[in-house]
């Protein structure tokens, strides 16, 4: 496959020095641990500082949301791998141990394990340091044991948002956690992929699709999903989704809710568009309240087409409010 790209052990540092130097005037790059970091850090005048990263491969997540009203920090880690431990530490270390740390951490082994690991050898250092897990993907293992996967997806941008708005207000480390516990509860998300994501370092994809096939409950680092069936239109994706989704809310007529259209990498803004307006249309035959739409690439998977839908049930009036905030990031 054919990429704009140098030498692909230099893949993620390239990447990131060329973000860094478009908004050099308000982050700062540490190029030794791969942390893109607020440059006023030590004086955001806020109780808690947000951190937050996992594997390249998902732009503009995390670093695209590092600013005033998100994310303090996001450390990446190499295509569709964790950063490690020390690259977490390193990130901490970043912020003074008088301030208090939340990481928002997705659901997979390797990153639960790594940033939980970090936090630790921070704890015993004195500092304050706590996490909330992200698990919004409801996809299934397959149609005989019907387990949720849990994994950590696109939904994690909207912990972002929610959370990093409350931490401007003031709210303390226990209350931010139990706001992001409190989202997380209420956040599904759901995906289909047209094409399989491809890591540079790896010679095969993990799944492979013929032209005619869309794959249902696929993961951002190219896990397999639940169902492959012919692909009809965007109109029969979005009822497979929006009707999953119901299955688990029981929504009733009027229930609140926030919706993200997440393209997954290879989708162009066209086809997001198309898919919003089949899903507005399925909103308004079920009868429920979008109080919040967004629509864009927030959190991918590298060159795979689709899209993936979540869902956050409104059951807070300051969740709509702190979505809608201003922020003052790159890619919100």
């Amino acid at each position: 496959m054919k990429r704009i790209t140098n030498e692909v052990q230099n893949i993620v540092d390239d990447m990131l020095q060329g973000y860094y130097f478009e908004h050099k005037d308000r982050v700062d790059y540490d190029s030794e641990h791969h942390i893109i970091y607020r440059k006023d850090l030590g004086d955001i005048g806020q109780n808690v500082v947000l951190l937050s990263g996992g594997g390249s491969g998902h732009e503009p997540a995390h670093f695209g949301y590092v600013g005033d009203g998100m994310l303090s920090i996001a450390v990446s880690g190499t295509i569709f791998t964790s950063p490690t431990p020390e690259q977490i530490l390193a990130a901490i270390h970043k912020v003074d141990k008088s301030q208090r740390i939340l990481m928002i951490v997705k659901n997979f082994k390797a990153d639960v394990d790594n940033f939980l690991t970090a936090e630790s050898i921070a704890t015993k250092e004195g500092r304050s340091v706590d996490h909330i897990i992200v698990n919004d993907d409801v996809s299934i293992e397959n149609d005989a044991t019907f387990n949720k996967r849990r994994r950590g997806v696109a939904g994690t941008v909207f912990v972002h948002k929610i959370v990093g708005a409350a931490a401007t207000e003031g709210y303390s480390l226990h209350e931010l956690k139990e706001i992001g516990t409190s989202v997380v509860s209420h956040l599904h998300t759901l995906g289909v992929a047209l094409t399989p994501a491809h890591n540079p370092f790896q010679k095969e994809p993990s799944f492979t699709l013929e032209d005619h096939e869309v794959y249902f409950g696929v993961g951002i680092h190219g896990e397999e999903g639940y169902r492959k069936e012919t692909f009809d239109s965007s109109e029969k994706i979005a009822i497979e989704l929006m009707n999953k989704l119901k299955s688990i809310y029981r929504w009733k007529k009027g229930d609140k809710f926030a919706f993200l259209i997440n393209g997954l990498g290879s989708t162009p803004l066209m086809e997001q568009y198309i898919f919003a307006n089949d899903i507005r249309r399925l909103i308004q035959l079920e009868g429920i309240d979008a109080r919040f739409f967004k629509v864009g690439s927030h959190l991918t998977s590298l060159d795979m087409k689709g899209i993936t839908l979540s869902l956050l049930k409104l059951e807070d009036p300051n969740w709509e409010k702190w979505l809608k905030a201003d922020v003052r990031v790159s890619n919100w």
